[in-house]
């Protein structure tokens, strides 16, 4: 009996620490503080917010760079974006025709990248063939 509940409680804790780790996402919390002042009485009242930002995927051509406004357009699949990467990871600056997968999350209507990965272009076989063709015209002999 004890064995079982042994198990039994070793697979609860097990389960609560699994669910922790896929629970797991970007949380923003946002604290305002208003303070009301009247004659009679001080009030101060504290709102917090928790905002959650999904991170998302987005794979395209890059058709514009900016790095002076740390801007970048992409397009793709989806149409036209553009993506802010000033605190984007980038192994090399990306330049115009490039292939891409950026991850970004959306914050405040922006676009924020925080990694840019070039992705490898497909090779396309090309094959190149030559034919030379020769007129040679003999003379009839008399």
């Amino acid at each position: 009996m004890k064995k079982a509940l042994l198990v039994g409680f070793a697979v609860f804790i097990s389960m609560a620490f699994v669910t922790v780790v896929f629970a797991q996402t970007s949380e923003t919390k946002e604290t305002t503080t208003t303070t009301t002042n009247t004659p009679e009485k001080k009030e101060t009242t504290t709102t917090t917010t928790t905002m959650k930002h999904k991170r998302m995927m987005f794979k395209g051509e890059v058709t514009n760079v900016d790095m002076a406004a740390k801007m970048m357009t992409v397009k793709g699949k989806k149409g036209d974006m553009d993506f802010d990467i000033s605190s984007a990871k980038i192994k090399r600056q990306p330049m115009a025709g490039d292939k891409v997968s950026v991850k970004y999350m959306e914050k405040d209507g922006k676009m924020m990248a925080s990694s840019v990965h070039m992705r490898k272009m497909k090779k396309t076989k090309t094959t190149t063939t030559t034919t030379t063709t020769t007129d040679t015209k003999e003379e009839p002999t008399k």
